[in-house]
């Protein structure tokens, strides 16, 4: 029987009595477990909300206020919103995805939509939020990686509470009452906190204030409240090598690391400054004037006056310029030097000095969630120029520390820099670079690959990169005593080819006037057998960005070393070496011979002593030094002559490295330094070189030209350089180097030979040379062509058209190349003269308005030089003269005082000078007008020397 005929069943149960189909029930999605988890999510998301709203607030307010709120208070809230950030990773985690599993399959699809929407904006906001922590291995150094992360997180809650509101449409009625009550009190909450943290920024601006001077003159340096600051703080370097490795690990080799009494050369040195201060004074109070810049630690902390401070055994004594010595400066207050700044105790995040390793990692958590205060108090705009450099790079000698005057000048690295042309500031430089260096950090601090925080992207490694804090320079003593072979090798980078040596040219007999046969290649001339030459060799300064050599020009040992060879005999010679090590004092040295007032030479870095110079060999930037070298040709000499000429390095003579050995206590001291009378064991470093190869006339030997290519325009213009800067003396020489330079073509022949004809007072000459070099193609810089023409106009009674272009030049711009001529004070003094000329002509004219109105402009052009250069001779000589000319007594005897103060010793010239050239006959023939050095002098110990040329026994 087939299903569809089988009979009905039979049934009792009525059609009323059927049972009613019904809906099945929904599973609910939020069970009471879900329940407490939204509650705690909800509420830890509340009290985030207000702490995220009041951290964004003040950011914001920092933002357009330029103040700094981020105190002690704010890092604890940060902390708690980190803290509260991870609470809610998962709660959030598992409510989100035990609701989605539970709401899967409900039939409103757009809720579902929504709801799977808003769990990833929470997965976002924590997963933004880990990263912006650099918690364990998620750590984003890219800068722009970061700032992207950073706006993720700062958007998507915004996001995040939409997309709740419109998920919660779909559920039960929204209590609209109470979320608005909730609003308004974390409103309410988030203004009051933000209210208060606006009423008082704790953290130190950029001010400078004077309070507290007394502590620590006759430096200038002082702090922010007048009091000490502890030397924890300052020495806590240990907390930056947390996040800075790299960098920690290239200052831990620095000079600047070892600037204090660790470093043996200058302990040997403060001790004695020290020791003659407290007899002259009964205290060291006049050594403060060292402590500024080289002992920080000690100096802040206030023990550098005890005169039992244990300069061995103290902490102090070795920490050196730290981080925190550096980073801690709150302003730059002038541009005089001497460390004219102010420090103060940094503010930190909670926990910095903690013991506890938890909490110091609990720091570093947050320093790297939120570096932006961390980078606001340790690196502000100042640290990334010049004048912070110049700071410590720039000194003058006080009368406490002389007992002479009250302004001595020392070293000035800062002025040389900013006057020169590859600062893109000096106008009158005799090159230029392409694109101007603007500060020192680009030959000083160059970039260095790094991952490490803080590192940023560096176009010229084309990498992330921080800053090398090793300072390569020229200190290789330091890396030698402490066995840092990477530090000499650093050195040794930074000085190789930052100068040239070229044998440029001979002169055929003994004097300047003899004929010059140049350039000495791709043609080399003969010599003849029994002829005396002088070799004409040009050193030319390339890479730097001031005076070679700067800073300890004393002690630096800079010597050029001339070899002449017949086959392997060596027949002529300078800038030989003993021994023990000891250059032949008669030898060409690039340096500064100082004298105290007795006549005796600086040879221990003895500050206090410092008088006066007997010569200055130091070579500007961008320029050049002509030696001669005199040459007499053996009559039975060979087929050729090699001729070689290096510059040589070494940080410290061995005068003076003696009085560092003598100093050492070796039963205190670990460091091994020799013994006095060792030989000088110091690197030496060569700088440049250069080797020709000259045959003899009537032999078979070939010459050979220089390996080194430097176009031959340029060789006559670093020749005339050379000659030009000795001073009148060669005058003649240098003119005709310029007009060999002219005859090829370059501007740089007639625009030099104008500086040489303004120099003998040939005006004329100088108004037709610089004619000429206006006609050339290319032109010459219009900066310096409008400098000599304002001087030429001035001289020539042009005032008008002086002041016209003397003003060109300082308001002249080349973005491009990053010059504004704007700061070259040299420029500016001759527009105020030229402007006083003015005036004084409008008062002999009878026009009393008018010349009010120049001597107006004159002062003002003065006052800008004052800015710049505060001890500025020429500015206040001539203020005085304003004042006096307009009835400003007052002013003009402050200034007259000023000029005083500042001005050189005429008379110390005179004192020391003649003692010196006695008792130093090397040195005294390095000093004349014309110096030739005789490559025919034996050469014997100095000692020695100086003996026999006292009794007239040694050649020449």
């Amino acid at each position: 029987m087939s299903e569809t005929n089988a009979p009905t069943p039979p049934t009792d149960i009525s059609e009323k009595e059927q049972p009613v189909a019904r809906k099945p029930v929904a599973k609910r999605v939020i069970t009471p477990r879900l329940r407490v988890m939204l509650v705690i999510v909800l509420a830890l998301f509340g009290i985030l909300a207000a702490n995220g709203l009041y951290l964004t607030s003040v950011t914001w307010i920092q933002h357009f206020t330029g103040r700094v709120l981020e105190d002690h208070f704010y890092q604890l809230m940060f902390l708690g919103h980190i803290g509260l950030g991870l609470l809610l990773i998962v709660p959030t985690l598992v409510f989100g995805f035990a609701h989605m599993w539970r709401a899967r399959n409900r039939r409103n699809r757009r809720a579902v939509r929504i709801g799977y929407g808003l769990l990833v904006v929470a997965i976002v906001i924590l997963i933004s939020g880990v990263l912006l922590t650099r918690l364990g291995g998620f750590r984003i150094v890219d800068p722009s990686a970061r700032r992207l992360v950073y706006w993720m997180h700062l958007v998507a809650p915004l996001v995040a509470i939409w997309l709740y509101w419109l998920h919660r449409l779909v559920g039960p009625r929204i209590k609209w009452h109470v979320g608005r009550r909730v609003a308004l009190v974390i409103a309410g909450f988030v203004a009051v906190m933000v209210g208060f943290q606006a009423s008082d920024a704790t953290i130190s601006d950029d001010s400078g204030p004077e309070e507290g001077r007394a502590y620590f003159l006759p430096s200038l340096a002082k702090t922010a409240t007048g009091n000490f600051i502890a030397s924890q703080t300052l020495m806590n370097d240990d907390y930056c090598l947390r996040c800075h490795e790299d960098i920690y690990d290239s200052w831990l080799h620095s000079a600047h690391k070892l600037s204090s009494f660790n470093n043996p050369a200058y302990r040997a040195s403060v001790r004695e400054t020290r020791q003659v201060a407290s007899d002259h004074s009964g205290t060291v109070k006049a050594a403060r004037f060292c402590a500024g810049c080289h002992d920080p630690v000690p100096f802040f902390a206030g023990e550098f006056d005890n005169p039992d401070y244990d300069d061995v055994a103290n902490p102090t004594a070795h920490a050196g310029i730290t981080c925190v010595s550096c980073h801690a400066i709150q302003s730059i207050d002038s541009d005089r030097g001497n460390a004219d700044y102010t420090i103060d105790e940094p503010k930190h995040y909670p926990f910095t000095y903690s013991d506890n390793e938890w909490l110091q990692s609990l720091n570093e958590l947050m320093v790297q969630a939120k570096p932006a205060f961390h980078k606001r108090e340790m690196l502000k705009p100042f640290h990334k120029t010049d004048q912070f450099c110049g700071t410590c790079h720039k000194v003058f000698l006080p009368g406490e520390l002389t007992q002479y005057k009250e302004f001595l000048r020392g070293q000035n690295h800062y002025d040389s820099y900013l006057l020169s042309g590859v600062s893109g500031h000096g106008a009158r430089s005799f090159y230029y670079p392409k694109v101007a260096q603007t500060n020192c950090n680009g030959c000083h601090m160059p970039p260095m690959a790094s991952d490490g925080f803080g590192a940023r992207y560096s176009d010229e490694l084309e990498s992330l990169a921080v800053h090398n804090h090793h300072f390569p320079s020229a200190n290789s003593a330091l890396s030698h005593w402490f066995g840092d072979t990477d530090g000499i090798a650093a050195h040794e980078k930074i000085l190789k080819g930052s100068l040239r040596v070229d044998l440029f040219g001979i002169r055929r007999g003994e004097s300047i006037d003899a004929e010059l046969v140049a350039p000495l290649g791709p043609e080399l001339p003969e010599l003849e057998p029994g002829q005396t030459y002088l070799i004409e060799t040009v050193l030319r300064t390339l890479t730097l960005g001031h005076h070679f050599t700067q800073g300890t020009t004393d002690s630096n040992q800079v010597w050029v070393e001339f070899l002449v060879h017949d086959g392997d005999k060596l027949i002529g010679a300078s800038g030989q070496r003993d021994e023990r090590e000891v250059v032949d004092p008669w030898s060409h040295f690039v340096n500064n011979f100082i004298l105290d007032r007795h006549g005796n030479r600086i040879n221990r870095r003895n500050a206090q002593d410092i008088f006066t110079p007997l010569y200055n060999h130091q070579i500007p930037p961008g320029a050049g030094q002509t030696i001669h070298y005199r040459l007499d040709v053996p009559e039975d000499v060979g087929d050729t002559l090699r001729i070689s000429a290096r510059l040589l390095y070494r940080k410290f003579d061995t005068e003076y490295l003696d009085y560092i050995r003598a100093d050492r206590d070796p039963d205190r001291d670990p460091l091994d330094l020799g013994r006095v009378g060792d030989p000088n064991d110091l690197p030496i470093i060569e700088i440049a070189r250069d080797e020709i190869t000259l045959a003899i006339a009537g032999g078979d030997g070939t010459a050979v030209a220089s390996k080194q290519f430097i176009p031959t325009w340029q060789r006559f213009n670093d020749y005339g350089i050379g000659l030009l800067l000795k001073g009148k003396a060669e005058l003649k020489q240098a003119a005709e180097a310029f007009a060999s330079v002219q005859r090829m073509g370059r501007y740089d022949g007639p625009l030099n030979l104008a500086r040489v004809q303004f120099t003998e007072g040939d005006l004329t000459g100088a108004t037709e040379s610089l004619a000429v070099a206006a006609t050339m193609d290319p032109p010459p810089p219009a900066w310096t062509h409008a400098w000599l023409s304002g001087m030429v106009n001035r001289q020539q009674g042009n005032l008008e058209q002086a002041a016209e272009s003397l003003e060109s030049v300082l308001n002249t711009r080349v973005p491009s190349r990053g010059f504004d001529f704007s700061k070259d004070y040299v420029v500016r003094n001759e527009l105020g003269l030229a402007l006083i000329d003015l005036a004084q002509r409008s008062e002999i004219m009878g026009d009393e308005d008018q010349a009010q109105k120049w001597y107006a402009q004159a002062e003002d052009h003065f006052h800008q030089v004052i800015d710049i250069d505060a001890e500025n001779v020429t500015a206040h000589a001539n203020l005085a003269e304003i004042y006096a000319a307009t009835g400003q007594t007052e002013s003009a005897d402050r200034h007259r005082i000023l000029h005083e103060r500042y001005k050189p010793d005429d008379n110390a010239a005179e004192v020391a000078i003649p003692v010196a050239r006695r008792q130093y006959p090397a040195a005294n023939r390095a000093a004349e007008k014309v110096v030739i050095y005789d490559l025919g002098r034996d050469f014997v110990s100095p000692g020695e020397a100086e003996t026999l040329t006292a009794t007239g026994a040694t050649s020449r």
